[in-house]
């Protein structure tokens, strides 16, 4: 099993305010996993299946979770989503929607595309820590994940 402190989380997100609190919410809860971020949908897609730019990097290191904004440049979180799912390399992978849309059709085909989660950012900084951190301490801490597949397996 994958140490807790080495559980890499990616998140998708092109605002960087929110970037920043999140950030910022992960440290003040002394949730110190490595994060990568990106900043549109085609790079999550390209970090995901170790291609484009994320061409070199280590294929056995996979993220633990992924928390996924909606709105997003290039390719929405949707699609991000869609993509994970048909995927079978990433078709388990944790994926927590992590969005201010009050969209019902967003909350909906979210879960009908597999999420795992959907929150809505809160607009209080405070409840906003509050839930980044009830985030990490849930599936970096508490949530059990298969195992990961190595290649050739």
């Amino acid at each position: 099993m994958t140490e807790p402190s080495q559980r890499i989380i990616l998140l998708v997100e092109d605002n960087e305010d929110d970037e920043l609190m999140t950030l910022r919410a992960f440290r003040k809860s002394n949730i110190h996993n490595p994060v990568v971020v990106v900043r549109d949908g085609a790079e999550a897609i390209d970090y995901l299946f170790i291609q484009g730019r994320h061409a070199d990097r280590d294929p056995d290191i996979q993220p633990q979770i992924v928390l996924l904004d909606l709105h997003l440049p290039r390719i929405d979180g949707l699609e991000v989503l869609r993509r994970i799912r048909s995927d079978e390399r990433t078709r388990t992978l944790p994926v927590v929607i992590l969005t201010s849309s009050k969209e019902e059709r967003d909350l909906v085909e979210g879960y009908q595309l597999g999420v795992n989660s959907f929150v809505h950012k809160p607009v209080d900084v405070t409840d906003f820590f509050e839930s980044v951190r009830q985030l990490g301490m849930y599936w970096l801490v508490l949530n059990e994940l298969p195992p990961q597949k190595r290649k050739g397996t």
